[in-house]
């Protein structure tokens, strides 16, 4: 009774937004989560430049997608907060838009309303797997070095576009690339690069964003961008893209692979940062199970589904919230802070608008970095590991396509058991996976 009366004390005394929240049983105060929730934000704001500039590509609009990108931010964080209440933000993800542009659209020859068919259907999946608990199968049958080396591959594909949207690599009838000139565009390119690596080193919040700005200034400068007529407008209408889904257009046999990609990088990856992220926090129970996992993945997978229809690639939870995290942010109050933030970028779209992509595309190369890094995880003294993963993570950016990649990954590590006689390791779930995978790459 003591205790109880204690407790009630403690939850009278509380303001009206910890009550929400919670953030002082977690150790945490109200200027902590909105710092917290600024740092994500600064961290991750560059994906406004950036997610445009490949999804345009595609053929979409990009004054659109610049709106779009914020809204479906803005949104998806949102519903984090208040569907988890932790720390996390969510943005169309970096690899999965790649994959979107450059894969299906631009190597397949899909229209990109059928692509964002794909994303939809693909997010439809992990909702009901994970409503029917099939995920955890699914999760359990994937070998964690496959999913390590598909991280990496897709760093190497990341960074392989980005170069080339720098100018620093071109294509050549005789080498398939080589290096490009030096232009004044490239150099200021390579200049950002340079700068965002800099502050990497020094651990400078925001340096992607900064590398950005500073580089659109220089190009500004010399005359090859022009300043907008005004900084401060209502935002670039989401009419040519939003709702423009083609669901029953990519209901086709032929983009099951892709489908599964999609849902399989969304999946393993937001599994695999939340848990370490909540590990960090010290959001486990007794059994070491983290606490709300399965609300935190609800909002992962419903942000996706949301964004596919507003018109973007794949939301997912962003790797960037670790950023706020280490500054002390435990609650989804943060994430509420980074999501507003956001919001209030929709008054400067005439701002955002001018950025070149050459200016946001070493955005890409430093993200590849840190995706590549994952590497040193994978147990390359066993063979038929080290086969299967390098095979992934080569023919990812080789063949242009995360989703071949992963096909001749999933098909040589089933083949590198058989042969060593290891099929004990190949459950029921990566069969069936192997299968189809060779499907894919017979119809692709």
């Amino acid at each position: 009774m003591i205790a109880q009366k204690q407790q009630e004390e403690i939850n009278a005394s509380k303001s009206f937004l910890d009550k929400i929240f919670n953030y002082s049983e977690r150790g945490s105060n109200l200027r902590t989560e909105v710092l917290g929730g600024i740092t994500t934000f600064l961290t991750m704001a560059y994906i406004v430049f950036v997610n445009p500039a490949i999804l345009s590509d595609a053929g979409m609009d990009k004054s659109a997608l610049i709106t779009v990108t914020i809204l479906a931010t803005a949104i998806g964080t949102l519903i984090f907060a208040i569907l988890a209440n932790a720390p996390f933000a969510l943005a169309p993800g970096m690899g999965l838009n790649a994959f979107f542009t450059y894969s299906l659209v631009i190597g397949e020859g899909i229209p990109w309303t059928q692509a964002l068919g794909v994303v939809f259907i693909s997010g439809l999946i992990f909702l009901i797997l994970a409503l029917t608990g099939v995920r955890k199968y699914i999760a359990e049958a994937i070998p964690k070095e496959l999913s390590i080396a598909s991280a990496s591959g897709i760093g190497l594909f990341l960074a392989f576009v980005g170069l080339k949207g720098m100018g620093v690599i071109v294509g050549d009838e005789s080498t398939l690339v080589s290096l490009g000139d030096f232009t004044p565009t490239v150099i200021i390119s390579l200049v950002g690069l340079l700068l965002m690596g800099i502050f990497e080193v020094k651990k400078v919040n925001g340096g992607i964003l900064i590398s950005i700005i500073i580089t659109t200034v220089i190009s500004i400068f010399f005359g090859y961008v022009e300043l907008p007529t005004s900084i401060i407008s209502t935002p670039p209408s989401i009419e040519p893209v939003a709702f423009k889904l083609d669901i029953i257009g990519a209901l086709k046999f032929s983009l099951i692979g892709p489908i599964f990609s999609f849902m399989f990088i969304d999946m393993f990856d937001s599994l695999a940062f939340l848990i370490s992220c909540c590990k960090q926090m010290g959001l486990e129970d007794k059994d070491g199970n983290i606490k709300g996992l399965s609300r935190m993945l609800y909002a992962d997978v419903t942000s996706t589904l949301i964004g596919s229809l507003l018109g973007t690639s794949t939301v997912t939870t962003f790797g960037e919230s670790a950023s706020g995290i280490a500054a002390g942010a435990r609650t989804g109050l943060a994430s509420v802070v980074t999501s507003g933030l956001f919001l209030v970028t929709l008054l400067f779209t005439p701002i955002l608008g001018v950025v070149p992509s050459y200016a946001a595309s070493p955005a890409l190369v430093l993200v590849g970095v840190f995706m590549f890094s994952s590497i040193r995880q994978v147990n390359f003294s066993d063979s038929k590991i080290a086969f299967s993963a390098f095979v992934t993570i080569l023919l990812m950016p080789l063949t242009y396509s995360i989703s071949i990649g992963l096909c001749f990954g999933f098909i040589s590590y089933i083949v590198m058991h058989i042969v060593a006689k290891e099929t004990n390791k190949i459950s029921l779930t990566l069969w069936i996976i192997g299968i189809l995978s060779v499907i894919n790459l017979v119809l692709s």
